[in-house]
């Protein structure tokens, strides 16, 4: 293996450093281990194999890990001006007459909200959150779609809800995100409902993805997808410049409101 040269206590040494810094260079891993810049390098490299840092130009990021996440309803006041701005923003993309997939979470429940009084909108969904704050909506059809009852998101997830996400075709895919990463891609913490958020991503259309400051930049342990099945990223202004560049640099659109 080509890390191989490099001992492994001298690698756990450089990713405490890298965790201490949160960000630095090849450079600095170099002056403070007394190592040449091509074996930093390849420390770096090492430990981004592992998906313990994110490596950039030059240097290497600490990653920050998402906590395990509480349930739907104890989190709706988490960052609630921020999920209000974004679900407005959300919903502002979706025009009359479309057919729009809404993902499950506190932050798709906002762009439900905001949608109760559109017209002529289908909008399919696995989040009985979402189901019931479209009830008042006069000029709604909504098509649940059902399955495995997760209970602390509310949600169905599993097999038959991916049977019916196959033969169904979305203009417009809005969903939530437990992480999102330039180079880790989407990832959620709860392993059985990856496959089913795989099949809502390939509902076609554009996929927009919901997510307040704390989800962007950080991993969680259940990949999704890459963030290239990403069109857009709504955020609010708390993310860092150097994730938005990221982002842009893999061709996301990114908007922070």
């Amino acid at each position: 293996m080509r890390h191989r040269a490099i001992e492994s206590s001298r690698i756990d040494q450089i990713r405490s450093f890298i965790e201490q810094e949160q960000r630095t260079t090849v450079d600095a891993i170099a002056e403070r281990f007394n190592v040449s810049a091509a074996t930093a390098r390849r420390a770096i490299g090492a430990l981004s194999d592992q998906g313990e840092v994110a490596r950039f130009r030059g240097g290497a990021l600490a990653l920050q890990r998402s906590p395990r996440e509480l349930p739907a309803l104890h989190r709706q006041m988490d960052q609630r001006a921020e999920k209000s701005r974004i679900g407005k923003a959300a919903a502002n993309v979706v025009t009359d007459g479309e057919t729009v997939f809404l993902g499950s979470g506190t932050t798709t429940l906002e762009v439900a909200r905001n949608l109760i009084n559109r017209r002529d909108l289908t909008i399919l969904t696995n989040s009985m959150l979402v189901i019931k704050a479209l009830i008042p909506a006069t000029d709604v059809m909504v098509i649940a779609l059902g399955g495995m009852l997760r209970k602390s998101e509310l949600s169905f997830i599993g097999h038959p809800v991916e049977q019916a996400l196959q033969e169904m075709r979305a203009t417009r895919v809005i969903m939530g995100i437990r992480a999102i990463h330039p180079e880790h891609g989407l990832m959620n913490d709860y392993l059985p409902e990856t496959l089913t958020d795989r099949a809502i991503l390939k509902m076609g259309g554009e996929v927009v993805i919901v997510a307040d400051h704390t989800k962007c930049g950080r991993v969680a342990p259940a990949f999704v997808a890459p963030v290239s099945m990403v069109g857009t990223l709504i955020t609010d202004n708390g993310v860092p410049n150097d994730f938005v560049e990221a982002m842009e640099g893999k061709r996301v659109a990114v908007r922070m409101v």
